[in-house]
């Protein structure tokens, strides 16, 4: 996995607590591979720009989009509190 500034690892670390520790580190990579792929974001894509397009266990991070439980509302209002902090 690609390493991060401190600043920005502390950014994606906000998103944690909405899925458990072993979704997380499979949607922490999907997260950062979706800033960085051009074009479309396909997990795909996010794996390769990521360097793990050789990932065997690839489904894994499909999983993670449509059987891990989430709540994009919960999702939402944490970007929400992370965009009044950096204008407020």
């Amino acid at each position: 996995m690609l390493t991060l500034p401190a600043r920005f690892a502390a950014v994606i670390l906000c998103f944690a607590p909405l899925l458990q520790q072993r979704s997380w580190r499979h949607a922490e990579v999907l997260l950062v591979g979706a800033i960085l792929a051009p074009g479309r974001r396909t997990v795909s894509s996010i794996l390769r720009i990521s360097g793990l397009c050789r990932e065997r266990r690839f489904v894994n991070y499909h999983r993670v989009l449509n059987r891990a439980a989430w709540s994009g509302r919960a999702a939402a209002r944490v970007l929400l509190g992370l965009l009044l902090d950096a204008f407020l």
